[in-house]
């Protein structure tokens, strides 16, 4: 009987390896699996590659992983903000690479390593320094019907974390509104997927026409507590 329900935050995340690349859903604080990234600190995976839209804000969820100073290298779009003080400090001291990328090439580039995209050509970043490797030389780029293109390559994961809003135990996912963002890509992007989830569904209970992450691309689903956030998030009624 397929049941990828665990029982805990530590079941789930067991295997995480050291050196392993580690997709995080959210934008902004939409969707952010802080659950998920605080038992990845207690289980104590170092040499991490983290791909995120952000770089964390304050000193919980990202930043309180990159505070451990187990994560080698962050891919991402938006880094600063009025409250990455932990980023810019370890960046600025050269404790962390930064690989930076525009949000829609980091969206695409994920896409493309779940649907198996060797290479893809795109016009963003084209003319700037994003348009060159790590060791600054050029990326390839091409003419295609008179408009310059830049070759990007797949982001692939080992394993993603992600915030969703209801899981069967076949790990049928779906979200709420804004927290869905990057986490259907990453999803499919990743050899290993483990979603957080409020509510557990009875097989079936799901409408199949709301799933957005079929369970074939999930590999456990962890249940959470639903509390209110700083930013608005769930609120119970008066």
């Amino acid at each position: 009987m397929i049941n990828k329900i665990a029982t805990s935050v530590a079941e789930a995340l067991q295997g995480v390896r050291d050196g392993a690349t580690v997709l995080i859903g959210g934008f902004g604080t939409a969707g952010i699996p802080n659950e998920l990234i605080d038992g990845l600190i207690e289980q104590g995976a170092r040499e991490l590659t983290v791909v995120n839209n952000n770089a964390g804000n304050g000193d919980h969820g990202l930043a309180a992983l990159l505070k451990t100073g187990r994560v080698r290298k962050i891919i991402c779009s938006f880094p600063r903000q009025a409250d990455s003080h932990v980023f810019d400090g370890l960046y600025r001291s050269g404790q962390l690479e930064l690989e930076l990328v525009p949000q829609g090439n980091l969206a695409e580039r994920l896409r493309a390593a779940g649907a198996g995209v060797g290479a893809f050509f795109t016009p963003t970043g084209y003319g700037t320094e994003l348009a060159k490797n790590a060791d600054g030389s050029p990326k390839e780029t091409r003419i295609i019907n008179g408009r310059p293109y830049v070759l990007e390559y797949p982001i692939h994961g080992d394993v993603a974390l992600i915030k969703a809003e209801r899981g069967d135990r076949w790990g049928n996912l779906t979200y709420r509104k804004a927290a869905r963002n990057f986490g259907p890509v990453m999803a499919t992007a990743a050899k290993r997927t483990v979603a957080s989830v409020f509510e557990i569904a009875e097989l079936g209970a799901l409408d199949p026409e709301t799933i957005v992450t079929p369970g074939i691309h999930v590999s456990a689903v962890v249940q959470i507590p639903r509390v209110a956030t700083q930013a608005g998030g769930f609120k119970e009624a008066a």
